[in-house]
């Protein structure tokens, strides 16, 4: 995944789960289903959660090996993006040792969670490096402009090699935070500082997504979209499932305009 997709799908996240939407996938099966029919709809790439047998969000090397191989099987032209997201339940080292052991086509990782304090952080930097080495696509979480700076300062300093792919996350899932088209200017201004070639797409939170999305659509960027930010439509009523909410924005998109 050396080129980021303009359109990825992120079904289901960390937190929700049946409960809060009934087409919300949880196990393999399941989350195998939606991609292929949000590829159909126009999705490109999965970033990918899986659960254990109660739905809890896990980063289980062994599950992300069957989630890969059915993905493989089914739809085969969709790369895989794996999460190391820790929700309060994984250390960086826990983190570090599913992306040694997957060696996946693609990952994102958050950089306040993997390198957490301030200073130096010879694991963390040591992570960095053979991740880029291993030919693995990192892509940098990033959830306020305050974190772009500073791992454009990282990348400044020598400690990171280059930063080839970010995400702008836009709003909050807790606490609930409406995301904003206007919240990608930060963003996108403390971005001057990385390289001229740094692939960016932004996510956002809430009824508002698709709007963020287009708008990020407008500056050049790619668009994740799914039901780990988003269960509603525009209007506020329920969405439909991940690949209704793909053809909506497929179809909104025809009316943004592209960058030039």
């Amino acid at each position: 995944m050396a080129k980021l997709p303009r359109i990825m799908l992120a079904p289901n996240g960390a937190r929700r789960t049946r409960a809060d939407h009934p087409a919300l996938p949880e196990t393999v099966a399941q989350i195998v289903a939606a991609a292929k029919a949000a590829h159909e709809a126009g999705a490109e790439a999965l970033h990918a959660h899986v659960r254990d047998a109660e739905a809890r969000h896990v980063l289980d090397a062994g599950l992300y090996r069957e989630l890969t191989a059915e993905m493989a099987r089914v739809v085969p032209q969709m790369p895989v993006q794996i999460t190391t997201e820790a929700v309060g339940l994984y250390s960086p080292e826990d983190q570090r040792a599913l992306v040694r052991a997957l060696q996946p086509e693609g990952v994102s990782v958050a950089l306040r969670e993997m390198w957490p304090e301030p200073g130096p952080d010879a694991e963390a930097q040591r992570f960095y490096t053979e991740t880029e080495a291993a030919g693995t696509a990192l892509q940098h979480i990033l959830y306020a402009p305050e974190q772009v700076t500073r791992l454009a300062t990282l990348w400044s300093e020598g400690l990171i090699p280059a930063p080839r792919q970010v995400l702008f996350v836009l709003g909050r899932y807790a606490p609930p935070t409406l995301a904003r088209p206007e919240d990608l200017d930060g963003f996108l201004k403390a971005a001057r500082a990385l390289p001229a070639d740094l692939q960016w797409a932004a996510c956002a939170f809430g009824r508002t997504e698709q709007a963020c999305l287009r708008r990020a659509a407008e500056l050049g960027g790619g668009m994740r979209i799914g039901f780990e930010n988003n269960i509603e439509r525009p209007d506020g009523s329920p969405a439909e499932d991940n690949a209704a909410q793909v053809a909506a924005l497929v179809g909104a998109l025809r009316d943004t305009p592209r960058p030039l």
